[in-house]
């Protein structure tokens, strides 16, 4: 049984189906999901049905697509409502993000004891005096007030474990700061997501994914949406890694986690807009933005691991700033394919997605959500307008903006723990002269060259034959020589790269939408050129980092646990190479973390005590934002001028 064909379960009623399980069905209940799950299963209407066996059947009522209350998972068993199918099939169910309930927001109260560290918070920013000081670049966040909370400079210590109270505050006469309530239910998650690191993924069974549910659902419920969101992310890839799912990746769950831990952490030391910036929102809301005038940029496939398809066109106002028109829903390639070619959803206007990419719009009315894109309420009204070339205002001015500078605004934009709402793009617009195809460890990339002489490396966005990336990037690697205008997405890495999305035609006429345009060898200048057999050597201070000796145990805590982490014995030598690179932080934090995972105090006849699970978190969650810190700093420094290219 695949887990999609179910209908979502609302959090709580799968936290309450676990809790209310005997100590003896809870050890049952791995099991029971599994073999829940190689059972068949039918829809009609909103419930579907599973059979157990051939007695046996289990309901699930979904009225509006969604589980929402206990009564509606139904079981035929002898032994129901309490048997532990119910409670199975609702773990196997994805989770459901449901709105919260109207509740009155709590009023601003005096904090208790904190519960995080002093290095917790100085690790979410990149320490550049661990880098390279001459070419790390100065990366205040301007439009991430969330990311920017934590950017006390991280200092050569060991953090320790006790976790030091914060002084009380004066809410008569400081900014607002958390209700108990909300402190109370960022305690919940924080402890929720230090039992994940304790057992690893292995050990975070239903019953484990169940206290996190709850925690999640109570932190919506006291206006804390963005760190229940964190909470529903992590059971989401949890069960994924457990179910073996392809698409899953353990740097995507340290992410989770750590953003789960992060957040939980800061809502009981901010105040003011960085309160509001960690509660987040339930729903990000579209503002009025009067009347634009925007000009088409380019139109690209969206297809995601859900089975989702569908386009992005991606368009420019009159000011530089960057909207975005989407038509996504399940469908996957087949319907990217599609609905380029159909009309946009916005006002009066009949231009399709791949014709608006190339045109221009009259927009009276525009809602516009913070991450730019555009609403298409009833209100909204648009009309089509001549659009413009690259190389005509306003869309050149896009291409005169340093690379150093624009790949800084889209690091704030890509970073791991950003602001949800903190807006931004991460796409940067470069002249490249092409050098030809590069061989690396995962394949091969096209090598170009752009302003500064920063050699960057520019990869496929997506695989799918049916798209039209691969082949477009294969014939652009023939073609050395050629000098391009391109727009490519960031890719974090310790040297520059890019996705790339679009160019200028070879030719020197139009443009080309990378996805679903295709090149012919006629297009291009010199077919025959000779192909580079290697790429130059990598500069920067970050291209042999030893920072992945710390960002290894950082991930190997995850599907392993605290334990197996325990048991990895000295560390000395890797403490010693991180030293010896400039990066001291690191070495604390690597001595420190495998010191606390490997610490079992015992009492006085000589027991083992229960391990310090919420101190082992602090330092995980310390050594994972300190490592994305650095390596986004070291991301930025790649992007700075080389000697050659500022002569």
């Amino acid at each position: 049984m695949n887990a999609d064909r179910l209908p979502p379960v609302a959090p709580e009623v799968t936290a309450t189906l676990v809790e209310n399980l005997s100590p003896r069905l809870r050890k049952r209940l791995d099991a029971a999901v599994t073999k829940l799950g190689a059972r068949t299963t039918r829809r009609d209407g909103d419930t579907v049905t599973i059979e157990v066996d051939d007695e046996t059947e289990l309901r699930l009522h979904a009225p509006g697509g969604v589980v929402a209350t206990t009564d509606a998972i139904t079981c035929g068993c002898l032994l129901a409502p309490a048997c532990v199918h119910r409670a199975a099939a609702a773990c196997a169910a994805p989770a459901a993000d449901l709105a919260p309930e109207l509740v009155d927001r709590p009023t601003a109260e005096v904090p208790d004891p904190a519960s995080v560290t002093d290095l917790a918070a100085a690790s979410a920013t990149a320490p550049a005096s661990e880098t390279d000081p001459a070419s790390v670049t100065d990366r205040t966040s301007e439009t991430d007030p969330a990311s920017a909370t934590d950017r006390t400079p991280a200092t050569d210590r060991t953090p320790v474990t006790d976790r030091a109270p914060t002084p009380a505050l004066d809410s008569a006469s400081s900014p607002e700061v958390a209700s108990p309530d909300q402190r109370a239910a960022a305690d919940a998650l924080w402890s929720a997501g230090a039992a994940v690191l304790e057992a690893g993924v292995d050990g975070a069974g239903a019953v484990t994914q169940s206290a996190l549910l709850r925690a999640a659902h109570t932190a919506r419920l006291r206006q804390l949406p963005r760190a229940s969101g964190a909470a529903l992310s992590v059971v989401t890839l949890l069960r994924a890694a457990r179910a073996g799912d392809p698409s899953y990746r353990t740097a995507d769950l340290v992410t989770a986690l750590a953003e789960l831990l992060g957040t939980a952490h800061r809502v009981g030391t901010s105040s003011g807009a960085e309160l509001a910036a960690v509660r987040g929102r339930a729903r990000r809301p579209y503002s009025p933005d009067g009347s634009l005038r925007l000009y088409g940029l380019f139109t690209e496939p969206v297809v995601t691991d859900s089975g989702h398809g569908g386009v992005r066109t991606w368009v420019a106002g009159s000011d530089g700033r960057l909207f975005t028109v989407g038509d996504v829903a399940p469908g996957g390639v087949g319907r990217a394919l599609g609905v380029a070619d159909r009309a946009v959803r916005l006002g009066d206007s009949a231009l399709t997605h791949r014709e608006l990419g190339r045109a221009g719009l009259a927009v009276a009315g525009a809602t516009v959500s913070p991450d730019g894109r555009l609403g298409a309420g009833k209100g909204v009204k648009a009309v089509t307008a001549r659009g413009a070339a690259w190389t005509e205002p306003p869309l050149a001015a896009l291409w005169e903006t340093p690379p150093s500078e624009q790949a800084a605004r889209a690091l704030r934009s890509t970073s791991r723990y950003a602001d949800p709402d903190g807006g931004g793009s991460d796409l940067l617009f470069l002249d490249v002269e092409l050098l030809g195809a590069v061989r690396e460890s995962g394949g091969s990339c096209l090598l170009a060259r752009c302003a500064g002489g920063v050699p960057v490396r520019l990869t496929v966005a997506d695989d799918d034959p049916a798209l039209a990336h691969r082949d477009n990037v294969t014939l652009l690697a023939a073609a050395p020589g050629t000098r391009l205008r391109i727009i490519g997405r960031l890719v974090p890495a310790p040297h520059p790269r890019l996705t790339l999305l679009a160019c200028s035609h070879p030719s020197g006429e139009g443009t080309v939408d990378l996805g679903f345009d295709r090149l012919r060898r006629a297009d291009l200048p010199d077919p025959t050129a000779p192909v580079h057999p290697a790429p130059p050597r990598p500069g920067g201070s970050g291209a042999h980092s030893p920072l992945y000796l710390l960002e290894r145990r950082v991930e190997q805590t995850v599907p392993a646990g605290r334990a197996a982490l325990g048991m990895l014995g000295d560390v000395t030598a890797e403490t010693r190479r991180i030293r010896r690179a400039g990066l001291p932080t690191a070495a604390g934090l690597l001595t420190a973390l495998c010191a606390s995972a490997a610490r079992r105090d015992r009492d006085f006849f000589g027991r083992l005590l229960p391990a310090d699970t919420d101190g082992f978190a602090t330092y995980w969650l310390a050594a994972a934002r300190y490592t994305a810190a650095v390596a986004e700093s070291l991301c930025s420094a790649a992007w700075e001028p080389t000697q050659e290219g500022a002569r």
